[in-house]
């Protein structure tokens, strides 16, 4: 395997690992509306601020959500160009040859 190729691989995992946990997913349903505070996401969520953090971590670097960090909150939105590369990673993976 190239170098390059496990890259991919790994940066691919990540895009999985976001949306595999049902948590996140409810997460990424309240962004569908639009951007939202973290206070408001924990608000909406059965989940402590510690893990709010570990889950908006694995989205962010996952690139489908971005945050905006603004005085002691920061700000969620689910990426376009997040979206579509996983979009395009489900569809590469699942391409049948």
């Amino acid at each position: 395997m190239l170098a390059n190729e496990h890259l991919n691989h790994k940066a691919n995992a990540k895009i999985f690992k976001a949306l595999s946990d049902e948590k996140r997913l409810a997460i990424l349903a309240l962004l569908q509306h639009g951007e939202e505070c973290s206070c408001v996401l924990l608000e909406q969520l059965d989940l402590t601020q510690s893990g709010l953090s570990y889950h908006m971590k694995i989205l962010c670097e996952s690139g489908i959500v971005i945050g905006r960090p603004e005085g002691k909150w920061t700000f969620y939105h689910i990426s376009p160009e997040g979206r579509q590369k996983a979009v395009e990673v489900l569809l590469a993976a699942t391409n049948i040859l």
